[in-house]
């Protein structure tokens, strides 16, 4: 028991801290940029971290909440393969492993060492957010389609196919003793996978269309606003995990509700009407 409920927690704690240097790099570089209308300090090493953070990390995050959707389905319906250390091995830790590695090696390699000169824009956000692997059509593809809009799609199917088999298979599903936990991942992803392909789908399905034959500034206004939108996924996504977690949740409202400042409490005395319509009597 202690196990499988460690395995749900691993891919969550990946996500979450894949998005940290989201909110600690790139959106501070943001505001700094927009406070001082230039990349400061203008350099090429501070414009490779940032493309680095922007675009590694946010695209890390993204593959690793379509393998999040995947494995629900064996959690809930294949824990049997968890429950051995060699099936935690294959079915848990191993996929996580290879997912991770991957979105970091992938950019390290075309940012850090790319097979082209870059240039670099310090009057633009992101120093213009044009590393030079980008003209290569491979990899633009590539970052597109396997990158982005796979895990997405994938992340969709598996997501309304959890649904569909907890229907199917919903009254041995309740006879279980784990049914509470498992409903509380079921809403999880959900919440999940409801917030990220709000707003991560159309950043990718509009390229799609582009290269489909659409003209070149088709959607780039839209593009833009679910761009800036798409961090919305970044800070939302620890309230949406909580659902899984109810005893944690009780936790946080404690410590909030400690550091509330408490209204000091006031005595009130009530007076009856008729003995303040009643003049006092004077004394002699």
């Amino acid at each position: 028991m202690k196990n499988k409920t460690h395995t749900t927690d691993h891919t969550i704690l990946a996500i979450l801290i894949f998005g940290l240097p989201i909110q600690f790099i790139d959106i501070n570089f943001y505001l700094a940029f927009y406070h001082n209308g230039i990349v400061q300090p203008s350099t090429h090493s501070i414009c490779l971290l940032w493309w680095f953070t922007d675009l590694c990390f946010y695209t890390g995050g993204i593959i690793l909440m379509a393998w999040l959707a995947i494995e629900r389905h064996i959690i809930i319906f294949h824990d049997r393969w968890l429950s051995t250390r060699s099936g935690r091995l294959l079915f848990h830790y191993l996929p996580l492993i290879i997912l991770v590695t991957y979105s970091l090696l992938f950019y390290i390699i075309v940012i850090f060492f790319p097979p082209c000169e870059d240039t670099y824009d310090y009057t633009l956000p992101v120093c213009n957010a044009s590393p030079c692997y980008q003209s290569y059509g491979i990899f633009t593809m590539w970052e597109l389609i396997v990158n982005g809009s796979i895990p997405i799609f994938l992340e969709g199917i598996a997501s309304v196919g959890l649904i569909i088999r907890v229907q199917v298979q919903r009254r041995r599903l309740y006879q279980s003793a784990q049914w509470g936990k498992q409903r509380r991942m079921i809403i999880q992803l959900f919440l999940v996978s409801g917030l990220n392909m709000s707003f991560n789908l159309p950043i990718y399905f509009i390229p799609i269309l582009r290269l489909c034959g659409l003209p070149p500034d088709f959607g780039l206004q839209a593009e833009l606003y679910f761009f800036f939108l798409g961090y919305f996924v970044i800070f939302l996504f620890p309230f949406a995990s909580l659902c899984q977690y109810p005893q944690l949740r009780k936790v946080i409202k404690t410590r909030i509700f400690q550091f509330m400042p408490r209204q000091a409490r006031h005595t009130t005395i009530v007076i009856p009407l008729a003995m303040k319509a009643t003049p006092m009597n004077k004394p002699a």
